[in-house]
């Protein structure tokens, strides 16, 4: 699939930024810069959510990809993977995100995570009232409410990107340990 919307020209600056700390520019901000306010919109909030703490580095990131590895946004996997090894998280559990049932590698609460990200991205979603409890309970409050907020954000990076045609660009062949495939989904990153 080729890009649905072809990529805008975007400020030198931001460009040269991108490239300092991506090494190239991301193509779903090439593509939303037709409308610099939806992008810049975006980069903010994305940007806002990397500074929460109440929940971990790596069960945020672990979200992100499950949203990503369920919608079918391998750009999403793609930079998910290569930002959560730049970030020292455990690269094999990250490699098994396309694959979490399957995997015997996640903790009780990773796995929970994964679920609660999968149930949130069901349309219509099929979160639980036992499944939001325990992680209530686990994460808390301020932390139930952030995760709920960065796997809607995914899911919003995640469709949008699929939409526009968007794909990975090769962020994750800069890693050691290859994505898994997750059976029977289109559109996912597969062993390389």
């Amino acid at each position: 699939m080729a890009l649905r919307i072809s990529k805008a020209e975007l400020p030198a600056t931001l460009r040269e930024n991108m490239i300092a700390q991506m090494g190239a520019v991301p193509e779903p901000v090439e593509v939303a810069w037709h409308s610099p306010q939806v992008a810049e919109a975006s980069l903010v909030f994305g940007q806002k959510i990397g500074e929460w703490k109440a929940v971990d580095e790596q069960l945020k990131t672990f979200a992100h990809m499950a949203v990503a590895a369920q919608v079918g946004c391998s750009w999403c996997l793609d930079i998910n993977y290569f930002m959560a090894l730049n970030k020292q998280l455990d690269p094999v559990k990250a490699s098994q995100i396309p694959c979490w049932r399957e995997s015997d590698v996640f903790s009780p609460l990773e796995r929970e995570v994964l679920e609660y990200a999968e149930a949130m991205t069901n349309t219509p979603a099929t979160v639980t009232d036992e499944l939001a409890a325990s992680l209530l309970e686990q994460l808390g409050a301020q932390g139930l409410v952030e995760l709920s907020a960065l796997i809607g954000f995914a899911n919003f990076a995640a469709r949008v990107n699929t939409a526009h045609g968007i794909k990975s660009q090769g962020y994750a062949a800069h890693c050691e340990i290859p994505l898994a495939k997750r059976a029977g989904a289109a559109g996912v990153l597969s062993k390389s």
